[in-house]
Protein backbone atom coordinates (compact mmCIF):
# COMPACT_ATOMS: atom_id res chain seq x y z
CA UNK A 1 0.00 0.00 0.00
CA UNK A 2 1.29 3.50 -0.94
CA UNK A 3 1.89 6.01 1.52
CA UNK A 4 -0.72 8.60 0.22
CA UNK A 5 -3.44 5.17 0.62
CA UNK A 6 -2.29 4.54 4.22
CA UNK A 7 -2.75 8.26 4.80
CA UNK A 8 -6.36 8.51 3.43
CA UNK A 9 -7.07 5.31 5.62
CA UNK A 10 -5.88 7.28 8.64
CA UNK A 11 -8.34 10.66 7.67
CA UNK A 12 -11.05 8.28 6.99
CA UNK A 13 -10.77 7.27 10.49
CA UNK A 14 -10.60 10.95 11.96
CA UNK A 15 -11.10 13.47 9.23
CA UNK A 16 -10.59 16.72 11.41
CA UNK A 17 -7.28 17.03 9.97
CA UNK A 18 -6.37 17.74 6.50
CA UNK A 19 -4.52 15.78 4.81
CA UNK A 20 -1.82 18.46 4.56
CA UNK A 21 -1.59 18.67 7.95
CA UNK A 22 -0.66 14.69 7.97
CA UNK A 23 1.91 15.62 5.19
CA UNK A 24 3.29 18.47 7.64
CA UNK A 25 3.57 16.46 10.91
CA UNK A 26 5.94 14.23 9.29
CA UNK A 27 7.97 16.19 7.41
CA UNK A 28 8.19 18.18 10.81
CA UNK A 29 9.38 14.73 11.88
CA UNK A 30 12.15 14.63 9.79
CA UNK A 31 13.20 18.05 10.54
CA UNK A 32 13.42 17.60 14.27
CA UNK A 33 15.48 14.52 13.57
CA UNK A 34 17.97 16.51 11.13
CA UNK A 35 17.99 19.62 13.50
CA UNK A 36 18.58 17.07 16.85
CA UNK A 37 20.62 14.62 15.05
CA UNK A 38 18.87 11.88 15.87
CA UNK A 39 17.87 8.97 13.62
CA UNK A 40 15.20 7.59 15.38
CA UNK A 41 12.66 8.36 18.12
CA UNK A 42 11.70 12.15 19.23
CA UNK A 43 9.91 13.38 21.94
CA UNK A 44 6.22 14.98 21.58
CA UNK A 45 8.06 18.53 23.04
CA UNK A 46 11.48 17.69 20.13
CA UNK A 47 8.36 17.09 17.53
CA UNK A 48 6.68 20.28 18.69
CA UNK A 49 9.62 22.42 18.85
CA UNK A 50 10.97 21.60 15.05
CA UNK A 51 6.80 21.93 13.53
CA UNK A 52 6.95 25.25 15.47
CA UNK A 53 10.24 26.34 13.63
CA UNK A 54 9.19 24.77 9.85
CA UNK A 55 5.90 26.36 9.93
CA UNK A 56 7.37 29.83 11.08
CA UNK A 57 10.28 29.42 8.42
CA UNK A 58 7.68 28.49 5.78
CA UNK A 59 4.69 29.97 6.43
CA UNK A 60 6.12 33.23 8.41
CA UNK A 61 2.80 35.23 10.00
CA UNK A 62 0.49 32.98 8.08
CA UNK A 63 1.37 30.04 9.93
CA UNK A 64 -1.33 30.18 12.46
CA UNK A 65 -4.10 30.37 9.55
CA UNK A 66 -2.45 27.79 7.72
CA UNK A 67 -2.82 25.23 10.30
CA UNK A 68 -6.21 26.33 11.37
CA UNK A 69 -7.16 26.01 7.44
CA UNK A 70 -5.89 22.33 8.27
CA UNK A 71 -7.99 21.68 11.14
CA UNK A 72 -4.78 22.33 14.12
CA UNK A 73 -5.57 24.85 16.68
CA UNK A 74 -3.63 23.65 19.04
CA UNK A 75 -0.57 21.63 19.95
CA UNK A 76 -3.06 18.93 20.88
CA UNK A 77 -3.96 18.39 17.30
CA UNK A 78 -0.89 17.39 16.00
CA UNK A 79 -1.24 14.89 18.84
CA UNK A 80 -4.06 13.56 17.62
CA UNK A 81 -2.51 13.50 14.03
CA UNK A 82 0.80 11.87 15.49
CA UNK A 83 -1.68 9.50 17.48
CA UNK A 84 -3.90 8.54 14.55
CA UNK A 85 -0.65 7.36 12.45
CA UNK A 86 0.36 5.43 15.49
CA UNK A 87 -2.98 3.59 15.55
CA UNK A 88 -2.49 2.70 11.74
CA UNK A 89 1.60 1.64 12.46
CA UNK A 90 2.22 4.58 9.84
CA UNK A 91 4.85 6.13 13.02
CA UNK A 92 5.68 3.92 16.17
CA UNK A 93 5.97 5.19 20.21
CA UNK A 94 7.94 4.02 22.95
CA UNK A 95 5.77 3.01 26.23
CA UNK A 96 6.99 6.36 27.55
CA UNK A 97 4.92 8.33 25.29
CA UNK A 98 1.25 10.02 25.85
CA UNK A 99 -1.01 12.39 24.20
CA UNK A 100 -0.75 14.26 27.01
CA UNK A 101 3.25 15.11 25.63
CA UNK A 102 1.11 17.50 23.00
CA UNK A 103 -1.42 19.26 25.48
CA UNK A 104 -0.80 22.49 25.94
CA UNK A 105 2.68 23.26 25.15
CA UNK A 106 2.40 26.67 23.49
CA UNK A 107 0.18 28.95 22.41
CA UNK A 108 0.01 29.46 18.79
CA UNK A 109 -0.95 33.45 19.14
CA UNK A 110 2.05 33.58 21.40
CA UNK A 111 4.62 31.58 18.81
CA UNK A 112 3.30 32.38 15.30
CA UNK A 113 1.72 36.00 15.89
CA UNK A 114 3.52 37.87 18.85
CA UNK A 115 6.79 36.37 18.68
CA UNK A 116 7.25 36.26 14.99
CA UNK A 117 6.39 39.68 14.89
CA UNK A 118 9.09 40.46 17.65
CA UNK A 119 11.70 38.59 15.71
CA UNK A 120 11.10 40.46 12.44
CA UNK A 121 11.43 43.65 14.23
CA UNK A 122 14.99 42.48 15.85
CA UNK A 123 15.71 41.39 12.57
CA UNK A 124 14.67 44.93 11.34
CA UNK A 125 16.69 46.91 13.98
CA UNK A 126 20.00 45.14 13.29
CA UNK A 127 20.28 46.37 10.06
Amino acid sequence: MKDAELLQQVIDKDPRYALEAYLFVLEALFYARKKLNKEGHVTGQELLEGIKDLASQRYGLMAKTVLEHWGIKRTLDFGNIVFNMVNDKVLGKTPEDSIDDFKDIYDFDEVFVKNYRLEAKKIKDAR
